[in-house]
């Protein structure tokens, strides 16, 4: 059923809710991701199944803006914090999608269909898991409440998948903000008094339920109100320019008392965990411009005689890596890979060092060491897949990989990640499988948003030889799906 909408104010403010990440990079004090309008026949308006295709397309526009962190494990860690609160929300059947995006500003927002992305300067702002989470719990709980759905209530002259052309021409918009972002502005600027009027009774509601999230998560729920009060009371420090996260989020002196009020009303869950601080520390260490500094003011550190805590021991090690004293940060992760062997981010980084000098049997031992512990988990899949195809051994990364190749499950995050049929290409093709390397390669555009590109890959995968029946008409019939989607796309432009 085609739906019409109408591009009312309140659907050029989900439009900017939608790509506050993407045009944050060049206007991020610009932008809002309030979430207007109350209702309770959102499903009326726009069904799930709608509502996650917007979103699926929404998320395609993203990665071929390039934003998406390129980083597995700082991924991984996200969707694993994200599964644990999600479903212990109101609507744990609720599909969601978590993505960090390769931006500074501290902020996090809300996509239609679940998907939800969290800036790194989210990351290093937190000063523990559970300020992380307060602010995760609030996302989904704007997702399952359906805030953004409810925009569309005022809505009547526009189709879905022209919403979604929208979303990724306000994206363009982000290397031509004059063009996109100034007419949503101005559309935004003219309802500004009845954008806050909503985004009150929105802020409020996520809070309240985002902070029963974290209760029945048992993780600390004054996580929220915490994090709330710290970005507020340290503001000033910002100057004109204050974290993105309380323009897009107004905070009041009310509503944190309220929220403190609710949480203290729980009893005290976890507040922190090993595994954050490690992603944090990574985060850092990719974010640093003189990662030489660093290590010198580490190095006077413990000079002096300061207890490291394993995280700093864990960054210090991974700077060194990047400096290119490997010996000196195996010695590191050697050491605290002993104290503590079951913690992957120590595997991780101990056998990606063991790949750069050399050692990729020790790097393979451990990869596989490590899936017997955490089998199906992307981040080792990725890197061990990887080290196969570079020492040569692609049937072995290609049967690593290749339940993700027949398997469509939109539900399941691994199997919309590009890492996997990029390198399911890979190996394919070192194996002199050309089809299913088009075929795998077809996904891999296709997820970034390029679909011409992912309509020839398959062109050129029905051109070989050797095709079963079946398999002649599986690429048919994909093709027919990407068409039918590019031509949808076409028509918006």
């Amino acid at each position: 059923m085609k739906i019409r909408l109408r591009l009312s104010h309140t659907a050029w403010l989900l439009v900017a809710a939608c790509t506050a990440l993407a045009t944050g990079l060049a206007h991020s004090d610009r932008l809002y991701s309030d979430l207007p309008s109350i209702g309770d026949s959102a499903g009326a308006v726009i069904s799930p199944v709608e509502e996650r295709k917007l979103g699926a397309m929404f998320m395609r526009s993203i990665r071929q803006s390039g934003m998406v962190l390129d980083d597995l494990e700082t991924t991984s860690y996200l969707r694993s914090l994200g599964r644990r609160l999600a479903t212990n929300s109101d609507t744990p059947a609720q599909p969601f999608t978590f993505f960090v995006v390769r931006q500074p500003s501290i902020n996090a927002f809300a996509g239609p269909g679940g998907y939800i992305g969290v800036h790194t300067g989210l990351f290093l702002a937190s000063e523990n898991e559970s300020e992380l989470a307060g602010v995760l719990a609030h996302e989904i709980a704007h997702v399952t409440q359906r805030h953004l759905v409810r925009a569309f209530e005022a809505a009547d002259n526009l189709s879905v998948p022209s919403m979604a052309a929208l979303l990724a021409a306000i994206l363009i918009g982000t290397q031509s903000p004059d063009a996109g972002i100034a007419t949503a502005m101005a559309a935004q600027a003219g309802a500004m008094q009845y954008q806050i009027n909503f985004t009150r009774a929105n802020e409020y509601e996520a809070d309240r339920v985002g902070i029963q999230t974290l209760a029945n998560a048992g993780i600390d729920a004054y996580g929220m109100p915490a994090f709330f009060e710290r970005l507020q009371k340290n503001s000033r420090l910002y100057g004109s320019r204050p974290p993105e996260f309380l323009s897009t989020h107004p905070v009041t002196t009310n509503r944190i008392a309220e929220a403190t009020s609710r949480a203290e009303s729980y009893p005290p869950g976890e507040k922190d965990s090993v595994d954050f601080q490690l992603i944090r520390a990574r985060l850092r260490v990719l974010s640093y411009e003189n990662p030489d500094q660093v290590i010198d003011d580490y190095r006077q550190y413990r000079k002096r005689g300061e207890k490291a805590e394993p995280w700093q021991r864990y960054e210090f090690a991974l700077l060194l890596a990047v400096t290119n004293e490997e010996q000196e940060a195996l010695k590191i992760l050697k050491s605290l890979h002993s104290k503590d062997p079951d913690r992957i981010a120590y595997r991780l980084a101990l056998a990606a060092l063991y790949r750069e000098t050399g050692e990729p049997s020790k790097a393979i031992a451990l990869y596989r060491d490590s899936l017997e512990l955490y089998p199906g988990s992307l981040e080792l899949m990725v890197p061990y897949a990887s080290t196969l195809l570079a020492n040569g051994q692609a049937k072995e990364a290609w049967l690593q990989l290749k339940d993700s190749y027949t398997i469509s499950d939109v539900s399941n995050e691994k199997y919309n990640d590009p890492h996997i049929y990029k390198l399911l290409a890979q190996a394919a093709e070192a194996m002199g499988r050309n089809a299913q390397m088009h075929g795998a390669m077809s996904q891999y555009y296709h997820l970034n948003g390029f679909t011409r590109q992912a309509i020839q890959q398959l062109q050129l995968a029905k051109r070989e030889s050797g095709l079963t029946d079946y398999e002649t008409a599986r690429i048919n019939a994909r093709l027919k799906e990407l068409k039918d989607l590019l031509r949808e796309e076409e028509k918006q432009q």
